[in-house]
């Protein structure tokens, strides 16, 4: 900040902007005291913009694309080639490519934006008749589904935006959607000082003392708001991890995202209460519903649930609340996805894939029982339970359109997976899904007749 020696007391701003930070410079003409903190107020909250640094771009490129959700409406399936561009933390869509689109969007057109935060993405073969489909579901309800007829292409953007999903908090609420309140603060703050300095040139001069003082007392409000700022920084840097908490007992494991024998250790079973829950629910009222397992469940109500699973309330899977049966259904499924370790150990993964390479069926028959009665007894119960019940959706197939295969493409990828997924995803995919068909058609032979 520089001072001239002429005695004129105005302020007198410079048009000119530093490049990249935005900063305003500020020229002072024999500034009393007031105006000196005035010109430091100023300069101090406009030397940032308050823009927030553009997110990364992690890959762009074609895909088709198709919405068929909007905050859990169902819509039309359209499907139309879109430049996708994924960033850390969301994907945008565009028409066009991304540098067409820049331009366009000074017109008005804006791309279409999908939060990653809480987000789900799986592959979904049976929501279209084209190959190589995923969907991404969001935690407003919204549904997409991408495609590309080159199978490596869409493993690649699904590893991608699976990488980037699960990098982000679970909880739906990600602190990253606050930075927009910070933005708007300071924009708030240079129109605040825009609109005091219209009226000190305006103000006679017995009125701008007041003026002066309102100021400084709103960099001092500034300042303190920085100092509290940099304290709570301080205080979340330093704050215990959550295992240390948990170790301590000061909280508690949670139901979903534990490893299944935490659960079952902590309820004192070999099966989940929560699984026993969902499955008596599904068995009550779900058997003949169509797409069973396959439809999705609205996000932002299954996250509820998870949210109260977790928290340890009581849950009543009969109440209103709970009367869409895909909210049951995608929650259990969920379940299954968020265990750290899955159903089928990582363990066991290779050689339940040599057991279903076997030519002969009794072969792969007595290796997978084999096999089975080899697991923990958590995994092996769990198995167990869950497969009978999956046998009775099978059995009213005629009704709910569920067939072995159908719940083989939407459990395989859920319940049993590679540690490392990033080689041969394509061809584990393939044998997941017949590993669950034969232990669906073969559920007799492989876990015996008794009951629990």
């Amino acid at each position: 900040m520089q001072k001239s020696t002429n005695s004129d007391s105005s302020v007198e701003p410079l048009s000119s902007t530093c490049q990249g930070t935005g900063a305003v410079q500020m020229r002072v003409k024999n500034a009393n005291s007031h105006h000196d903190r005035l010109s430091q107020s100023k300069s101090m909250i406009l030397t940032d913009t308050g823009k927030l640094p553009e997110p990364m771009v992690e890959k762009e490129g074609y895909l088709q694309k198709a919405k068929i959700a909007d905050g859990g409406k169902k819509l039309r399936k359209n499907w139309a080639t879109t430049w996708i561009v994924l960033s850390s933390q969301k994907i945008e869509f565009y028409k066009e490519s991304k540098q067409q689109a820049l331009s366009n969007m000074k017109t008005g057109h804006k791309p279409e934006s999908v939060d990653l935060c809480g987000a789900q993405i799986e592959w979904a073969k049976e929501k279209s008749s084209r190959k190589n489909v995923f969907q991404i579901t969001t935690v407003s309800g919204n549904e997409f589904l991408l495609q590309s007829d080159i199978e490596f292409i869409i493993l690649d953007w699904f590893h991608a935006i699976k990488n980037a999903i699960d990098r982000l908090p679970k909880d739906p609420c990600c602190p990253s959607r606050n930075l927009e309140l910070f933005k708007i603060q300071r924009s708030s703050s240079t129109e605040l000082l825009s609109h005091y300095d219209g009226e000190i040139k305006e103000q006679k001069p017995e009125h701008r003392k007041s003026l002066m003082f309102r100021l400084h007392h709103s960099a001092s409000d500034t300042s303190d708001k920085n100092r509290v700022k940099s304290r709570l920084k301080k205080f979340i840097t330093r704050r215990p991890s959550l295992k240390t908490l948990q170790e301590k007992g000061l909280i508690k494991d949670q139901i979903f995202g534990s490893h299944l024998h935490t659960v079952c250790e902590r309820e004192n079973s070999t099966v989940p209460w929560f699984v026993k829950q969902c499955i008596e629910a599904v068995e009550k009222r779900g058997l003949d519903v169509d797409g069973i397992y396959r439809v999705s469940g609205n996000l932002a109500t299954i996250q509820k649930l998870r949210f109260i699973i977790n928290q340890e309330e009581k849950l009543n899977l009969d109440d209103s609340q709970w009367e869409d049966i895909h909210v049951v259904t995608g929650a259990l499924k969920m379940f299954f996805r968020e265990l750290p370790e899955p159903l089928f150990p990582y363990s066991f993964f290779e050689r339940f894939v040599e057991a279903i390479k076997k030519q002969d069926n009794n072969a792969r028959i007595e290796t997978v029982k084999s096999l089975v009665q080899k697991l923990p007894p958590p995994n092996r119960d769990t198995m167990k339970v869950l497969f009978r019940h999956l046998t009775k959706i099978v059995a009213k197939a005629s009704k709910n359109l569920m067939s072995t295969q159908g719940l083989g493409i939407v459990f395989g990828p859920t319940l049993l997976r590679a540690e490392n997924e990033m080689g041969n995803m394509a061809v584990h995919m393939v044998y997941q899904n017949q590993i669950v068909e034969l232990m669906l058609s073969e559920y007799n032979k492989i876990f015996g007749l008794e009951e629990d």
